[in-house]
């Protein structure tokens, strides 16, 4: 089923079930959906998001929200920490597995030979690779160093 429509399914679910906390998360993400649609519309796009532009917004989503905890438990504010990862829990419902480090390792190096990579120059192409095919189930921030160790 695709990611669009299993969001619409929990977001009924949620209202049937009257699960408050859920149905507000489920709600951001629709939002967060619709406003790049509507933005996709303004620049002349035709048609919807596809997976991997839903799983890029899920990931900037759950990013958000590990900063403003992280700046909540900062300044004494658990609760407010608590609710931001209660909302991290249900985005990531959405979003594949997320790769370990030795499975990210591979991943780069698959990329590299792919790509036929040798110098920090080739990253872009590298990054793009990894992209395509793992979005969603990695911190691309965090594998760009690493990308860049590779190549230098």
């Amino acid at each position: 089923m695709e990611l669009k429509a299993r969001i619409s399914d929990a977001l009924k679910t949620a209202m049937k079930e009257k699960a408050a906390d859920r149905l507000s998360t489920l709600r951001l993400i629709n939002a967060a959906i619709k406003d790049r649609e509507i933005a996709l519309r303004g620049e002349g796009a035709e048609g919807g998001l596809g997976e991997a532009e839903v799983l890029a917004i899920l990931g900037k989503m759950v990013k958000q929200r590990q900063e403003s905890a992280r700046a909540y438990e900062e300044g004494g504010r658990v609760e407010l920490a608590e609710k931001e990862r209660a909302e991290i829990a249900v985005i990531e419902e959405y979003l594949p597995r997320q790769l370990d480090e030795r499975e990210i390792a591979e991943a780069v190096d698959a990329a590299i030979a792919e790509t036929g990579a040798s110098s920090i120059r080739d990253m872009g192409r590298v990054m793009g690779v990894l992209k395509a095919r793992h979005t969603g189930q990695m911190d691309f921030g965090a594998v760009g160093p690493l990308v860049k160790a590779r190549l230098a």
